[in-house]
């Protein structure tokens, strides 16, 4: 699937409003992101909120955010990784960690962007600090959503299936096991209205177009063997810097996946971090407490 240049459905936008642009990737691909200027915001500001999404979501996940942050002000970009969201598909992608953060780093670089407020979650945990670990010079605050950064062993018996490539990757791609279960298991505080669920799932509409899905499981870096894994210690070994930085953890207390030991693990990186547990919350934490999490990204980027 080539990105998509036709316009949204009506119902989608009512969700998504956002202005869309297009970026060619080192990898050969176009990639989808939004990019929307804050009310009142210069024109010569070349300060942003980079939000960066994980698996199975796309930009859609940040959509409460970026609203409130451009209310407030402030310039958003949330890409959607290659294969993901609206950006290309193509069946013969290097998903890897690494390339995804080389994606990052060029599309943040090509946009001149000279100070970045860093939002993450899910994945966009390893991808936003390898971008982060390679250029600490452009980040200032960061926001830590539900995620991971570092090597771990412990991954849920569902996902581990789904790493199979039998039946794993039958669940993931002719059934869409994956992101159509995330829409109720990353949720606990509130359910998705049809739209917003089917927001999520838009742009995974075939086999093909959840290559990316399967892939990124795929791509999780269990052990030392795995391809990934020394990208990932890389990434992890740079952690150290960000102990000075202002980072808030924004953390769901009911995760299926990224459960309390991964919340202890970034306490051990980043110690000095500001914390916020929301116990009722789950993995989709910036969707399920919307409410409480907006609010509290655009106050700490203002701090």
């Amino acid at each position: 699937m080539t990105a998509s240049t036709q316009p949204l459905p009506a119902w989608l936008r009512m969700l998504y409003p956002f202005t869309l642009k297009s970026f060619s990737t080192t990898g050969g691909a176009k990639m989808s992101y939004v990019d929307e200027r804050g009310t009142g915001q210069s024109p010569g500001d070349d300060s942003a909120v980079l939000l960066v999404h994980g698996n199975p979501t796309w930009s859609f996940y940040y959509r409460h955010a970026i609203t409130a942050l451009v209310a407030s002000g402030r310039r958003c970009i949330a890409p959607d990784h290659v294969g993901m969201g609206l950006s290309d598909k193509p069946q013969d992608y290097k998903y890897t960690l690494a390339q995804r953060i080389a994606d990052l780093e060029s599309l943040v670089l090509s946009l001149g962007l000279k100070q970045i407020d860093l939002v993450v979650h899910d994945w966009g945990g390893a991808i936003g600090f390898g971008l982060a670990v390679k250029h600490p010079q452009l980040i200032r605050r960061i926001v830590i959503l539900n995620s991971a950064a570092y090597p771990f062993e412990q991954i849920p018996k569902s996902i581990a299936l789904c790493k199979t490539s039998f039946p794993g990757s039958l669940i993931v791609r002719t059934f869409n096991g994956f992101a159509r279960s995330a829409t109720k298991m990353a949720m606990n505080r509130r359910t998705l209205t049809a739209d917003e669920k089917n927001g999520y799932l838009f742009p995974y509409d075939s086999s093909e177009n959840r290559v990316a899905i399967d892939a990124f499981i795929k791509d999780i870096p269990s052990d030392p063997g795995h391809p990934s894994f020394t990208t990932l210690r890389r990434v992890a070994d740079g952690l150290d810097q960000f102990r000075r930085r202002k980072v808030l953890m924004i953390w769901g207390a009911c995760d299926f996946c990224f459960d309390a030991s991964f919340f202890e693990e970034w306490r051990k990186y980043i110690p000095e971090a500001k914390v916020h547990l929301i116990a009722d919350a789950g993995h989709y934490v910036a969707d399920d407490a919307y409410e409480q999490v907006s609010p509290m990204i655009v106050n700490f980027f203002k701090s």
